[in-house]
């Protein structure tokens, strides 16, 4: 195949960004029946050869391409100088940035869990694994300020406003509004982390 233009010029780091992003891009098009090293190479001018170097099967690489698109566009964990506020710049930022990725995971694996005999949690778990979520920054500034009970901050109840979202994002495939977003702060998260009076 001939590469054309400065393709054949790509290296290193800018060489995986171009096939990661190539294969984003056919995963969120075509989904994951239609997710062939082919197609992704045909997206990013380059030879399967390339591809299976670097990923020998097609879900290793699919894997790699939603990673991918996450470390593009962190969700970013700011300090608004309180709980209430840094958890609705959290959600919001969260919502708009992996509305992609919830609807990839809801409506576009199926056949990646049936081929790989796994589950959403379990890709989830892939995805996340050696990362500190952002939610801990959230909270551990919280118990600083005692806005939050250290005791109540269980794994479960650390997740819940993320959970809530992406719940949100799975059902309507679309960004969540803000009034839903500050009802799962307010009615659900707030009352369960502040410290007793």
């Amino acid at each position: 195949m001939s590469l054309g233009g400065g393709a054949s010029r790509r290296r290193g780091a800018a060489l995986e960004d171009a096939l990661l992003t190539a294969a984003w891009d056919v995963l969120t098009t075509a989904g994951y029946g239609g997710f062939t090293m082919e197609a992704v190479a045909e997206r990013a001018r380059t030879s399967t050869p390339v591809l299976y170097r670097r990923w020998p099967d097609r879900w290793e690489l699919a894997i790699a391409a939603i990673r991918h698109y996450g470390d593009r566009n962190p969700v970013a964990g700011p300090d608004t100088g309180s709980l209430r506020g840094d958890l609705i710049a959290y959600l919001r930022d969260a919502s708009s940035k992996r509305a992609a990725v919830a609807a990839v995971f809801s409506m576009r694996m199926a056949e990646f869990f049936d081929e790989t005999r796994s589950t959403p949690q379990q890709l989830r778990e892939q995805m996340l694994r050696g990362r500190t979520p952002v939610t801990d920054e959230i909270f551990e500034r919280a118990v600083a300020r005692g806005e939050a009970d250290p005791d109540r901050l269980t794994p479960r109840v650390k997740s819940v406003a993320f959970d809530l979202l992406r719940n949100e994002l799975v059902l309507t495939q679309r960004p969540v509004p803000r009034t839903v977003i500050e009802e799962i702060v307010d009615d659900v998260v707030l009352p369960l982390v502040r410290p007793a009076q």
